[in-house]
């Protein structure tokens, strides 16, 4: 059940850093654009800091799961596990709040952000007991 979850922990990161492409390096392209929903260059231009901002807390959750799934893999139970709540829980709270603020709207992208994330820490959980 560990591996599982530092696997599903490690594609959860993966998408934040993605996310994080996104909003903080290439939020002023049509496609990224598209992807948020953000009808114009200038919608875009009045939200870059904003956006710029919040990708990069996006990375460090990222970082923080990571540097948890390498304090596990290598031994460090307890600072690892802590790691990986902290960074997946953090995802997954993020996801709910998305989900809660924008209901239908953002349904998808609270599903993308916070479902493995939550999987993770279930995984996790069970493992850890278990182990």
């Amino acid at each position: 059940m560990t591996v599982a979850a530092l696997v599903l922990a490690a594609l959860a990161a993966a998408i934040h850093v993605y996310i994080w492409w996104l909003e903080s390096v290439t939020w002023m392209t049509p496609r990224t654009r598209a992807v948020f929903g953000i009808a114009s260059e200038d919608d875009a231009r009045v939200t870059r800091g904003l956006a710029f901002n919040q990708g990069f807390y996006n990375l460090f959750l990222a970082v923080v799961t990571a540097v948890g799934i390498v304090l596990l893999w290598t031994g460090s139970e307890a600072a690892g596990a802590a790691l990986v709540y902290a960074g997946c829980g953090s995802m997954a709270a993020a996801a709910a709040v998305l989900l809660a603020s924008g209901g239908r709207t953002y349904s998808r992208a609270a599903a993308v952000q916070g479902a493995l994330p939550a999987l993770a820490l279930i995984l996790l959980t069970v493992g850890l007991l278990a182990g």
